[in-house]
């Protein structure tokens, strides 16, 4: 013990019971080495679109955005009232994610939903609905391509939206509340797709 390479050994719990030869310092922004806008836009993407359905929180954008990019999100769909870049208050929480994450704009989302199933897509509206699919007994396919939808912070998904997609995935909650900040449930879903397809 005391020669942990946090690099190459898998941390056990004996490790963090002994001395180690290592301090756990904050890395620097350089250390991390992040790619320019214009180096991400040329790697490949996670095969998944994000569908933001009547979303009418900026800062929620804003963070959907920076998700998307930290997991190489092939695109988010802005639907509805959802608004669009530029925006100050979307680059508030996006902090210039919305000029590296690809996106478009649909007027109706049953439109954004009818070219990814002729795309290809595999939709899920993120819902809880009878019959859905608990996210964490959800396996995406190594070689399929998927959309999420994410809806409104009041009234979630829209029921025709909902009607469309091939499926729904639930989030499994134990606690009083009986929802996620519509962010927060993106990032989970994106999560759960980033592990399965990376």
């Amino acid at each position: 013990m005391g020669n942990f390479d946090p690099a190459s050994d898998p941390i056990t719990i004996s490790h963090l019971n002994q001395p180690t030869t290592f301090a756990m310092l904050k890395k620097t922004i350089w250390e991390m080495g992040r790619d320019t806008v214009e180096e991400y836009r040329t790697k490949g993407k996670l095969p998944l679109v994000v569908v933001l359905d009547n979303v009418r929180s900026l800062n929620n954008i804003g963070s959907v955005f920076r998700t998307s990019d930290a997991f190489r999100v092939e695109e988010i769909y802005l639907c509805g009232i959802t608004a669009t870049p530029p925006s100050p208050e979307i680059h508030k929480t996006a902090l210039g994610a919305e000029d590296s994450v690809k996106w478009s704009y649909f007027a109706n989302t049953l439109d954004a939903v009818k070219q990814l199933k002729e795309r290809g897509y595999t939709v899920c509206a993120l819902e809880q609905v009878n019959g859905s699919v608990s996210l964490d007994r959800f396996e995406p396919q190594p070689n399929g391509r998927y959309a999420v939808i994410a809806g409104h912070e009041v009234n979630g998904v829209d029921q025709e939206v909902v009607n469309a997609a091939d499926l729904c995935l639930e989030i499994p909650q134990e606690g009083t509340k009986h929802s996620l900040n519509v962010a927060v449930s993106t990032a989970l879903a994106i999560w759960q797709f980033y592990l399965a397809l990376r």
